[in-house]
């Protein structure tokens, strides 16, 4: 099995077809043959971390029975040649999970092996997190209350290389998707950052989440730019 994520920023002129994407193509990625688990993602203002959303940019999360599977639609598949066509950038990370918890939409897509290079439990080398909540909507004013600095500490967070708010629905079903040069660290800021820690305390505290996951991967390899730069290069 493999996990892909895919970000995408749309030539100008395109925001309408974009947007409706987000209703039509979920039917078309029903029927693709062994993806098994996939998100049509939205993104906001300031790196997705914005309360408005960025009509430009979107992602694509897709877990797939095979790698070979991933690499036919990719490669040939019409509805990701459409958004090829009207993309000024891509960038796609092929990932292996190395541990997740937690469930999205009931289930937990990442619970599934990979081999480790070497037999460790965590490989060296960058790593990507992943976090998705779906916010109750009682709470959801509390949760938006401390994205923007919570975000702003992220992204000047020692050693990430990215870092992205995505969505599939405004303001109350949210993810956040980064990339660190070695989960050392991605655990420096998750564990010393004080911003970080109070969020997370809060959310235990006043029950935020209706749903939540978090998982980490160990990255294949990637490709193409984000903002005009390439992450990790094209590994």
């Amino acid at each position: 099995m493999l996990t892909t994520i895919t970000l995408f920023t749309l030539l100008p002129g395109h925001r309408r077809w974009g947007l409706a994407q987000m209703g039509t193509s979920p039917g078309t990625l029903k029927r693709v043959p062994g993806l098994r688990f996939f998100q049509l993602l939205g993104s906001g203002a300031a790196n997705g971390f914005g309360f408005l959303p960025n009509l430009d940019r979107y992602g694509l999360l897709g877990v797939w029975a095979s790698a070979e599977a991933a690499e036919a639609f990719f490669a040939a598949h019409p509805l990701w040649a459409d958004y090829e066509r009207r993309s000024r950038e891509t960038w796609m990370a092929e990932l292996a999970p190395l541990r997740s918890h937690g469930l999205w939409n009931k289930v937990n897509p990442f619970d599934y092996q990979t081999p480790t290079p070497g037999g460790a439990p965590e490989a060296d080398g960058p790593v990507a997190v992943l976090t998705r909540a779906s916010i109750r909507l009682r709470r959801a004013w509390r949760f938006w209350g401390f994205v923007e600095p919570t975000s702003r500490a992220l992204a000047a967070a020692p050693g990430v290389r990215l870092a992205i708010g995505l969505g599939e629905l405004p303001l109350v079903r949210q993810a956040t998707f980064s990339i660190w040069d070695s989960a050392a660290a991605m655990q420096q800021y998750a564990y010393r950052d004080a911003r970080h820690r109070e969020v997370i305390q809060l959310t235990r505290r006043e029950g935020w989440y209706g749903e939540e996951l978090f998982a980490r991967f160990r990255v294949i390899s990637s490709r193409g730019t984000v903002d005009g730069k390439t992450p990790l290069g094209n590994a």
